[in-house]
């Protein structure tokens, strides 16, 4: 192990989300001089539980959880934190051919259920193992290359069905899936263990109990890691031996190692010398799909449990119920576009839910533009087709220089438990390098 050799830090790492702090802590204890360097006021990143003008915490990023991520539920364990339920919903609106249609949840899930269980199918032929995913099998290959909306086009379903499926899809890439990859769905499943229904149960049942905060909380505080928040990262200029990192307050942070955390849409706002691979740059400039936003209301009066959908076409392709709060009820929507609602305007939302239910009324609105945020420029990771094979190339080094965040995790992509993952994995792999050092 080492410590601080003059200003020489052991690692810097860019980025305060899960993948950061838990990078950190790792670092830390195994006795490194660690860094990290936030530019917001606030650890994170994309997970941020809020207390909230509409009368309650609430997750204005990355929330759902699940026992089947094992990153996750492991630091859960570690840390005494349970689970919560979401509520449960009795009634689905949903919208085909402009005309709002409605079904108990059961029927509805029955419906919709089939057509997700035939688009899932051959997942784990694909990914037979996922948090492997690396040599990808000739049909991962194969769906890597296949647009999502064309495979659906082709499948032997109903016209109502190709529409639905269409709607959950662009709720789950959180924008316009036109480049969105059948691969991106399949990898998904066979995450969650092979089957539509456990990948739906991983993404949209349980919250942590006590908000992501509560993780982020025992993690960070498990560190000994310095930590310097407000602290916006602008250059690293990094050869064999080590980096400095530059900082826009004219600050340089000297480093033998730096692990940089940015999502694939925000990695090249920093200037990197030498440059990163080409092939990771031109991905960053590519990008994902997400590009949405999530927008949290406060309904007057008791709304009925429900949950509701749309085609991409409309200002929110999901709404549904999730908390009562005095008298009130608290709703969460998703918009497939940032820009499309005007996110602050409550009348505004008041429009696009009404597209479900004509007699609510909005009476507040909370959220965070994550798109339009230039720390992250994206909300959570969907890939586009083509797109699988830099995942590889995200996580190969760069000299001194390695990527850790949800975006390029090898399991649960877009999830907590993909930013753990890569967090935990990078800083393994920091410790055996210096160590080797040591003992050259």
């Amino acid at each position: 192990m080492t410590g601080k050799t003059g200003d020489i830090s052991d690692v810097v790492i860019v980025g305060g989300g899960f993948a950061g702090v838990v990078a950190a802590r790792d670092l830390s204890r195994a006795g490194y001089d660690a860094v990290l360097l936030e530019s917001r006021d606030r650890l994170g990143g994309r997970t941020w539980t809020k207390p909230s003008p509409l009368g309650r915490e609430l997750e204005m990023g990355g929330g759902f959880v699940h026992w089947l991520q094992p990153h996750l539920f492991a630091e859960m364990v570690a840390y005494d934190i349970g689970f919560e339920p979401v509520a449960p919903i009795d009634t689905v609106y949903y919208i085909t051919d402009d005309v709002v249609k409605s079904r108990p949840v059961e029927e509805y899930k029955a419906y919709v259920g089939k057509a997700q269980i035939a688009l899932a199918a051959g997942a784990l032929e694909a990914f037979p193992a996922p948090h492997t995913l690396f040599p990808l099998t000739p049909a991962a290959q194969k769906a890597d290359q296949v647009r999502l909306l064309d495979h659906i086009e082709a499948m032997d379903l109903e016209p109502e069905q190709k529409q639905m499926l269409k709607a959950h899809w662009t709720l789950s890439f959180n924008g316009p899936v036109e480049d969105g990859s059948l691969s991106q769905v399949l990898r998904l499943v066979a995450t969650a263990g092979g089957t539509f229904q456990m990948r739906q149960a991983s993404a949209s049942s349980m919250m942590m109990a006590g908000g992501t905060k509560k993780l982020l909380d025992a993690i960070a505080g498990d560190s000994t890691a310095t930590v310097h928040l407000s602290t916006h990262v602008t250059a690293i200029r990094h050869d064999a031996h080590g980096a400095k990192v530059e900082t826009s307050d004219g600050r340089v942070f000297r480093t033998r190692r730096v692990i940089v955390t940015l999502p694939v849409n925000a990695l090249n706002s920093i200037t990197y010398s030498p440059a990163l691979s080409a092939r990771k740059t031109a991905a960053a400039t590519r990008g994902q799909v997400s590009k949405g936003v999530k927008i949290w209301m406060r309904a007057k009066g008791k709304v009925r449990p429900f949950i509701a959908f749309a085609p991409e076409k409309y200002p929110l392709t999901m709404a549904g119920y999730e908390y009562d709060i005095d008298g009130d009820t608290i709703l969460l929507g998703f918009s497939p576009r940032s820009g499309d609602i005007d996110i602050a305007d409550p009348k505004a939302v008041e429009a696009a839910v009404r597209q479900w239910l004509p007699d609510v009324e909005i009476l507040a609105v909370d959220s965070h533009d994550w798109t339009a945020d230039p720390l992250s420029a994206e909300t959570w990771s969907m890939y586009r087709t083509g797109q699988l094979p830099d995942i590889e190339e995200f996580n190969r080094p760069e000299g001194v220089l390695r990527l850790a965040g949800s975006d390029f995790a090898l399991g649960w992509v877009g999830h907590i438990d993909g930013a753990l993952e890569t967090g935990r994995r990078t800083a393994r792999q920091i410790m055996t390098e210096l160590a080797a050092l040591e003992t050259a």
